[in-house]
């Protein structure tokens, strides 16, 4: 029963990243339909500026991740409007060698500052846990759930209770409709893209602070993004939440079978995501459109 209770809390706590990054990807695909290959590297961007601000100035990490979500935001916005939105009604095909050309381009930008080195941020607590008889809770990687869970609390909130939320849902269920009752297009396309940006930015400042950085390290979470969506239910934050969990405990357990290791945890996971895709397309609490 302790093995069991302690790959829960593995597969919960690591959902929280999951989750995080997941939040993000999964509202541009909603409303902009555009499914961002550039996600990844926004993640590993705001991983850098945790590093940078730890690193140079001595910033706590988790005291970073409010300006991980500022300057994510502003870049998120400035590409949205000055380059992906010019092909925002293209057909997918074409969204999809943008933001994987745009991907390329923030990559290769850090390999050229940052090197290929691998980098860590590695504080006083990092090795630190809460024991609770037999179990271990990292205490990074339980702030990171709490954090992700605040985060797509915060983010619901503000897609149902403010002007501005209500109008990228608007957008999202009829793009022309909402030009129709005077809803800036431009400028709700810009902001989706840049609150999904804000989100990656802070998962991958909590992202450097559990495991090595390079600027390639971006890709996986990517794919991964997409599962939790797909298993989530695409157009709802808390299905995304649901989605992290659950792909986290996959992959936890997963890992448990002997002889497995970390890509045979992740072809569990993906072939859970096609048996619900089989089973229940709209998601475990996705609703059909």
């Amino acid at each position: 029963m302790a093995a069991f209770a302690q790959l829960v809390i593995i597969g919960l706590l690591a959902g929280g990243i999951y989750a995080a990054v997941g939040v993000g990807f999964g509202l541009v695909w909603g409303v902009l339909n555009i499914v961002n290959l550039a996600h990844g590297a926004l993640v590993i961007i705001g991983a850098y500026l945790t590093w940078q601000m730890f690193a140079v100035w001595g910033v706590d990490p988790f005291l970073t991740l409010p300006i991980d979500a500022i300057a994510l935001f502003v870049l998120g916005y400035a590409v949205q409007r000055g380059v992906i939105n010019r092909i925002i009604r293209a057909p997918l095909l074409f969204t999809f060698l943008l933001t994987f050309g745009l991907n390329l381009i923030a990559v290769n930008v850090l390999l050229l500052i940052f090197k290929s080195d691998f980098r860590s941020v590695t504080t006083a607590y990092s090795g630190a846990g809460l024991e609770l008889g037999g179990l271990v809770i990292p205490y990074i990687r339980l702030a990171a759930l709490g954090i992700a869970l605040v985060m797509a609390a915060v983010l619901a909130i503000l897609l149902s209770r403010t002007r501005v939320g209500l109008a990228i849902q608007a957008v999202g269920s009829d793009r022309d409709a909402a030009q129709l009752v005077g809803i800036d297009l431009r400028h709700a396309y810009a902001v989706t893209f840049g609150l999904g940006a804000a989100v990656a930015g802070v998962a991958g400042g909590m992202i450097a602070m559990i495991q090595a950085i390079t600027p390639t390290a971006g890709e996986p979470y990517t794919l991964q993004a997409f599962v939790v969506v797909i298993l989530g239910g695409l157009g709802r934050v808390s299905a995304t939440v649901v989605g992290g969990l659950v792909f986290g405990l996959v992959e936890a357990f997963g890992q448990s079978i002997p002889g497995s290791g970390s890509v045979f945890a992740n072809a569990i996971a993906f072939g859970v995501m096609v048996l619900i895709l089989v089973t229940r397309p709209q998601g475990l609490m996705g609703r059909l459109r």
